[in-house]
């Protein structure tokens, strides 16, 4: 055999190694399943008894009393990894009608964005035009709210520790900060923000986060706290205490001791929940099913999320008061079992 030839062969080889580990790092995944005991099974509140949660995904949640409903983020979306990193993505409306048919969603009263990354409010003006729903968040969510032809008289400029009131919820976007990922410049420094409308297809930088919330969600039978990003701003929760926590726990595990212990006591310690619920744990790139999906290896590991890890972070705080969110079903605030 030549020179020639042994290189050719070799360099086909190598090829498909590489070929071999990108399929690896794209299709393999983190394992989650040893946490199904969490899963909650109580069944939902009646209208009046109380009120319920249902998860859709990665931080959508949303809370009804059978009357008014107000759901935070609202995003079905699922762009693959490669479209993620290299090309432009937009809301995927069949992906956002079978969504909004499988919770079983008519009408809302508020969609209300954690912050503006394309995975909390890329789909959020969608949803509020199909649901009559205004669209509730920081001046950079109103711009993708513009950029898909959202009607002003839908797109409300939250101010921060204001109570806006829907029906017999009162929803108040409180001042946080994003997660930091130890390796990666996100979350770090002021964030930044969109200036004019944003007209999808877009890339994904171009959903700047516009400054992120902790959205505290009350009502005369409950109160629920979506905090969306593992981030804290410290003593911004201080006074404040609910029945439930919708916890952000993805990449948390990655991050310093000192950073997971801060955020469990500004955020967790500091409205004494009865029932913590980890959440932004599960896959962005995979289509909804009738079961979360975990991330792939590459967002896993490569990325930073450590999904197993960051659910344990939650389980070893938060003890018997931590249960993981069934996908679809609605189950109250406040936990039976």
């Amino acid at each position: 055999m030549t020179i020639s030839k042994r290189i050719a062969l070799a360099f086909g080889a190598l090829v498909l190694l590489v070929a071999a580990a990108a399929v690896a790092l794209l299709v393999a995944r983190a394992n989650v399943y040893r946490f199904d005991a969490l899963v909650v099974d109580d069944t939902p509140n009646v209208p009046g008894e109380g009120i319920n949660l249902q998860w859709l995904g990665n931080t959508n949640v949303l809370v009804s009393d059978g009357t008014t409903a107000v759901l935070t983020d609202g995003w079905f979306t699922r762009p693959s990894t490669l479209r993620i990193l290299f090309g432009k993505i937009e809301p995927d409306g069949g992906a956002i009608e079978a969504a909004l048919r499988r919770a079983g969603i008519l009408r809302l009263a508020a969609v209300v964005p954690v912050h503006s990354h394309f995975d909390h409010a890329m789909d959020a003006p969608v949803v509020a035009r199909r649901t009559g729903a205004v669209l509730l968040g920081s001046a950079s969510t109103a711009n993708i709210g513009r950029g898909v032809g959202l009607p002003e008289e839908q797109i409300v400029v939250a101010e921060p520790r204001r109570a806006y009131d829907f029906g017999a919820f009162r929803v108040t976007l409180i001042p946080s900060h994003h997660f930091v990922f130890p390796y990666l410049d996100i979350g770090s420094g002021e964030p930044q923000q969109i200036t004019k409308p944003l007209v999808p297809p877009a890339r994904v930088t171009d959903y700047a986060e516009g400054g992120s919330y902790a959205v505290l969600i009350e009502h005369p039978l409950g109160k629920v706290l979506v905090q969306g990003s593992a981030g804290f701003l410290p003593k911004s929760l201080a006074g404040i205490d609910v029945d439930a926590i919708v916890l952000g726990v993805g990449g948390i595990a990655g991050q310093t001791a000192a950073y997971q212990r801060d955020y469990w006591t500004h955020v967790v310690d500091a409205v004494r929940p009865e029932a913590i619920y980890p959440a932004h744990w599960d896959s962005f790139t995979h289509a909804l099913g009738d079961k979360p999906e975990p991330p792939n290896i590459f967002w896993d590991r490569v990325f930073g999320l450590r999904t197993e890890d960051s659910i344990h972070y939650a389980l070893e705080r938060g003890g018997d008061k931590v249960h993981l969110l069934p996908m679809w079903r609605a189950v109250p605030v406040k936990h039976r079992r």
